[in-house]
């Protein structure tokens, strides 16, 4: 027989309690209250709850120390704590105390209902970590702390911003928070703030009725609602409006929205997770974001590391990209040499795990089929030379580009040469597909062509790529 369910309801108001009591009994959950924090405390000693809902504001204490104190002596107990209508600041901070949401008076049942049941899915005292995914994996502390901050986060509510430099993974993060989250079943929605054209982005996020603008010939959801009941990621978020930036506050604070061109407003169940590669507290001062905004979903902050700052992780990383990239392709993964591991381990990467992998794509057609070598890496188009932990008089000591090259070849003669070599091995690779060679160069099929004719490999191309400008003209 499956166990019931348990509530300790905290508050000092008795008509709170009782609409409380009723709705959780409905839902076939025992109640248990308390008028305050001591009678909590002695309630909390007596027997397991599944869930805790507490008022903000007590005779005796308030739900931020009631938070405090379930978070030391009852930890993996979910917590909401209930705030007046206006006291966003009191539910910012139960939040970073450790809260698993909030909910504002009055009380609605359509948004106390989604919170108790995301609440009894969870189960107290768990901590295991979230499955890794292909980026998210590597031994090292930077990485071990982002694996257990994700597994913090998943047990919470609170809106979340990730920080880092761009390709560092910041949605696969959001991705691995909600995947590992009460929230799971729900809709995943990403969106990039930066895409969206300012006038249309209103009705993108909120969505609009019929009739409201030329063109709205039906009714039309917005990403608020498709996300109901899951995970809202807000991708360079610094990039929005001001004008929208003082609109989406409202709909996180009030957990309501309302659709262009309507009256009413609906109510939303959605976890904010925001993003950006920019530096937020700078554009605060600056007058470019909401300082009330920045609050709001900044109450958990989980940073991505660069690449660059965990280098014992990249030779296992880039084992793992590349066989992605072969099995995307149907061939055999070729063995990155030692040699080739220790020196990609020792490059800046700007451009994070997304340079890498764009690194792996272009060595992959240069190489042999058989092995990665430093030659095969140092043909990639965006390598830098900057180097971590090589001492500019030690440069001099690592392997050249190409031993072979005669150091009176002009630049521009041998830059021709190794894009020659490069089209050459991928035309081999695929059979003479030219389509297939060029998703593995990563050009566009007409780019190939262009090549082909530039460095007078292909009379066909040139003919095609002819009749093509003059169709154009």
């Amino acid at each position: 027989m499956t166990q019931k369910h348990t509530c300790l309801i905290v508050d000092d108001e008795s008509d709170i309690r009782e609409l409380l009591v009723m709705t959780l009994e409905r839902m076939d959950i025992d109640t248990y209250s308390a008028n305050g924090l001591e009678e909590a405390k002695t309630l909390l000693a007596q027997r397991p709850y599944s869930l805790c809902l507490t008022d903000m504001q007590m005779g005796d204490g308030t739900g931020l120390e009631l938070v405090q104190y379930i978070n030391e002596f009852h930890a993996g107990l979910p917590v909401a704590v209930i705030t007046a209508h206006a006291s966003a600041d009191n539910a910012v901070a139960a939040l970073k105390a450790g809260a698993f949401d909030y909910l504002s008076k009055p009380l609605s049942l359509k948004q106390l209902r989604p919170v108790i049941e995301f609440a009894l899915k969870l189960t107290p005292q768990t901590s295991h970590a979230p499955s890794d995914t292909l980026e998210m994996i590597g031994d090292s502390e930077p990485m071990t702390h982002v694996r257990h901050m994700i597994a913090k986060l998943s047990r919470s509510q609170a809106p979340v911003y990730i920080s880092g430099e761009s390709g560092s993974g910041k949605e696969l993060a959001a991705k691995l928070i909600h995947k590992n989250s009460a929230r799971a079943e729900g809709a995943f929605i990403a969106v990039n703030c930066g895409a969206i054209p300012e006038n249309l982005m209103e009705s993108e996020f909120f969505g609009y009725k019929k009739g409201a603008f030329t063109g709205a010939n039906q009714d039309k959801e917005g990403m608020f609602q498709a996300a109901n009941g899951g995970t809202l990621f807000l991708d360079e978020v610094a990039d929005l409006p001001l004008p929208m930036q003082v609109k989406l506050l409202r709909a996180i604070q009030e957990k309501k929205v309302r659709m262009v061109g309507g009256t009413a407003e609906e109510a939303v169940d959605v976890r904010i997770i925001s993003a950006t590669h920019k530096n937020l507290v700078e554009m605060m001062e600056a007058g470019q974001f909401r300082q009330d905004l920045y609050y709001r979903l900044n109450v958990i902050q989980l940073k991505m590391p660069a690449l660059r700052d965990r280098p014992v992780d990249i030779p296992l990383l880039a084992n793992l990209l590349l066989e992605k990239l072969c099995k995307n392709l149907g061939v055999d993964a070729p063995k990155i040499e030692q040699s080739t591991q220790d020196y990609i381990s020792n490059l800046a990467f700007p451009g994070n795990v997304r340079e890498l992998e764009n690194m792996l794509e272009r060595a992959l057609a240069m190489c042999d089929g058989q092995t990665i070598t430093i030659d095969d890496l140092m043909h990639h188009e965006e390598i830098r030379i900057e180097r971590r932990k090589v001492p500019r008089d030690e440069f001099h000591k690592l392997p050249s580009t190409n031993p072979n090259i005669s150091p009176d070849v002009k630049l521009p003669e041998y830059l021709e040469e190794v894009e020659k070599r490069a089209i050459l091995q991928a035309l081999e690779k695929t059979n003479q597909n030219k389509t297939a060679a060029a998703k593995l160069l990563g050009v566009s099929f007409r780019t190939l062509r262009y090549r082909l004719v530039k460095l007078g490999l292909s009379k066909e191309a040139e003919t095609a790529l002819e009749d093509e400008l003059e169709a154009e003209e």
